[in-house]
């Protein structure tokens, strides 16, 4: 029986010729070097956004299609924004047509919910090195879809992955009569000297590992309808199927693409340098829900392996040829992307998020300690400050601020939100109170284990915030006549 047709799918600032390579891997493993398709487009314009290619793309898979040059169903291999351009393509042309030609699509380091590069890249020094040769255009428009709590990436993410809030169900692009997706990132940041100044800790030095991560979580807080004790509401996923995630340590984001040549950190076994190539043509090769769901139990065990090399220092020497490879590279680490609104669903630009220990009082050791180490970075989208996105240590959260912590019962991370007031007329929380804010418990030590745990390992959460709108009495009132 012959193998699906594949497309192939590049990300920002690359073209297909960066795949040949994966292309003559594929042959040499019974893949016809004819149905592998190279796809090319443009993402240094500034005015070419990912549904722009994504509207091409369509039109173009349309065509071959037609003309039986392509046949469906075929599959599908992404790198980086190719992982969008391909999302984008699904949610918003073959969902809607009750036709999905693709059945696998295997992502190579997708920067499914953004990178930290992205903001980089529209800057004057991204302008200079990026856009030199394109008239200083770095595909401005692209690039803001990738920022980090875009709210781009927010809107994909309620059309291909969640069931709107207010609806029990909704069409599910992926699952086990749908699209497949796999997800495969590497953990190691960039080794060469120069790329060295834009790597971070749980990242591949592109894209961090929980922004790859498909699998994600979601919540609505509406301190609104009670300010002291909010209303939680879970967003329901389109599928419940877990989708195959595969953490390598051994692979960036540049070697994440070329399954047959060497990553460009020397390791000493053999079967790790052939897991890439490995992991893919499994991917590809697979052949039922079951078999699925299989993957997706066995690439859990390969991302926990990688995840030991933060504990074990013997092991971390025992793998990697040169020394001095630091445990942090391999802790596990979160994202929560926030969208703070008032009742009327007007966005909050202006807020401020704390965390603080059980006893809520912000000068703690523990309190300090979360602020400091745990959380990592806390990026305001430059397009809507009312979305952020907070990257925080989950490794140093869930040893160092809980062992700072002497009670069980005190085990716990609260939050709380306070947001500057619009004006002198307008407040937010409890009417004009100095200081007023919102707070909530965030996370439980004993929810480690439990089956609705929040601040998962590896993943990107979504929370949108609702906070009460608080007008002065002076706005409106009603004076007797006579």
């Amino acid at each position: 029986m012959a193998k699906p047709q594949v497309l192939i799918l590049h990300g920002w600032s690359d073209t297909s010729k960066s795949f040949r390579p994966l292309a003559s891997f594929l042959a040499a493993n019974g893949y016809d070097t004819v149905p592998v398709w190279l796809g090319d487009y443009i993402s240094l314009d500034d005015d070419v956004g990912v549904q722009d290619v994504a509207k091409r793309l369509d039109a173009e898979v349309r065509e071959q299609l037609q003309s039986q040059r392509l046949q469906a169903p075929f599959d599908m291999i992404v790198h980086s924004t190719g992982g969008l351009v391909a999302r984008e393509w699904l949610s918003s042309y073959c969902l809607p047509a009750g036709n999905v030609p693709v059945k696998r699509l295997v992502m190579l380091a997708p920067a499914n919910f953004g990178s930290r590069l992205a903001q980089l890249g529209q800057s004057m020094l991204g302008r200079l090195v990026k856009g030199w040769g394109n008239w200083f255009h770095t595909g401005k428009t692209m690039l803001g879809h990738l920022e980090l709590a875009s709210p781009y990436l927010w809107d994909l993410a309620q059309r291909d992955l969640f069931i709107p809030l207010g609806k029990e169900t909704a069409p599910s692009i992926y699952g086990p009569t749908g699209v497949w997706p796999f997800v495969i990132v590497g953990s190691h940041p960039y080794a060469d000297a120069l790329r060295r100044i834009v790597n971070e800790n749980g990242s591949d030095g592109t894209v961090r590992v929980c922004a790859a991560n498909l699998n994600v979580k979601g919540v609505t807080v509406d301190f609104a309808r009670n300010e002291k004790d909010p209303v939680l509401t879970q967003w329901a996923l389109r599928s419940q199927e877990p989708i195959p995630f595969a953490v390598l340590p051994n692979r960036t984001h540049g070697s994440i693409v070329d399954p047959a040549g060497k990553s460009d950190i020397a390791v000493t076994s053999p079967n790790l340098q052939a897991q890439l190539g490995e992991l893919i043509l499994k991917a590809l090769s697979c052949d039922s829900p079951d078999a699925y769901r299989t993957l997706a139990s066995d690439w859990e065990a390969i991302s926990d392996d990688t995840a030991k090399l933060a504990n074990d220092d013997a092991l971390r020497k025992s793998v990697f040829v040169e020394d001095g490879t630091a445990p942090e590279l391999f802790h596990r680490f979160f994202q929560v992307i926030t969208h703070v609104i008032d009742d009327h669903g007007a966005d909050v630009l202006d807020y401020f998020l704390e965390f603080m220990s059980p006893d809520s009082d912000r000068s703690t050791d523990a309190a300090v300690y979360f602020h400091r180490q745990v959380l990592v970075d806390v990026h305001n989208n430059g397009a809507n400050p009312a979305y952020r996105c907070l990257y925080a240590d989950r490794n140093d959260l869930m040893t160092n601020y809980y062992g700072m912590i002497r009670k069980a019962a005190d085990k716990v991370l609260n939050m709380s939100i306070s947001a500057n007031p619009p004006g002198d007329n307008i407040s937010y929380f409890d009417n004009f109170v100095v200081g007023a804010k919102g707070t909530i418990t965030v996370h439980r030590l004993d929810e480690n284990q439990a089956p609705g745990r929040w601040l998962e390992r590896n993943r990107t959460h979504f929370v949108q915030i609702v906070i009460p709108r608080c007008a002065k009495d002076g706005v409106f009132k009603m004076v007797q006549n006579g």
